[in-house]
């Protein structure tokens, strides 16, 4: 395992074993590609060791098959790793406007109770609240509940929060947070989203 020195030691009397096992919150946000992708490379990690995953799709529509959801399902099938849950909230796509998304606006709403449910269950080890930067960038779901609720939760409970314009109290609250940027991508040159690249 790498032994990566930390810059700072922080004064919370917490021992490095306490402190390497500590529960993360992890925001991966910005325009570039990739935000998802790296959340479910996550959660093979998580498959790996053993934990319950729960996937949970906002936005995004439930047609939509993403080809790490028939991965995850598989694996999580296979008896050897942790289990895998996958739940699709959402009827529309995230980069649609907002006035074509409003029935999503209620299962973003109870997408986010059914987590909260989940959290207080301690039901799995790593949530993957695929595109839920959206809900809270819209106003759908409240950042500061958000942001308490995860602060509270019980447990060993990893949580990942992807997509666009995460909120800057999500931010902050997080304890790990990336920026994807957009150096190019190929539809910048009109070309069209492709199998096993985009799906």
């Amino acid at each position: 395992m790498p032994q990566g020195q930390p810059s700072v030691v922080p004064d919370d009397g917490l021992t490095t074993r306490q402190r390497r096992n500590r529960p993360l919150v992890v925001v991966h946000t910005g325009i570039g590609k990739g935000k998802s992708t790296a959340a479910f490379g996550l959660a093979l990690r998580a498959w790996n060791q053993g934990w319950p995953i729960g996937v949970f799709q906002f936005v995004k529509s439930a047609k939509w098959k993403v080809g790490e959801e028939n991965a995850l399902k598989v694996l999580g099938a296979s008896g050897e790793g942790g289990s895998v849950a996958w739940h699709k909230m959402g009827e529309g796509w995230s980069w649609v406007q907002r006035d074509a998304q409003l029935d999503n606006e209620a299962a973003a709403r109870e997408g986010w109770e059914q987590v909260k449910r989940d959290l207080a269950a301690e039901t799995y080890r790593l949530y993957v609240l695929d595109e839920f930067a959206y809900p809270m960038h819209w106003g759908w779901v409240d950042t500061d509940e958000v942001v308490e609720v995860l602060r509270d939760r019980p447990g060993t409970q990893h949580v990942v929060i992807t997509g666009r314009n995460a909120p800057d109290k999500l931010v902050e609250a997080a304890d790990l947070v990336t920026d994807m940027s957009k150096v190019k991508h190929p539809m910048d040159a009109g070309q069209k989203g492709q199998r096993g690249i985009e799906w």
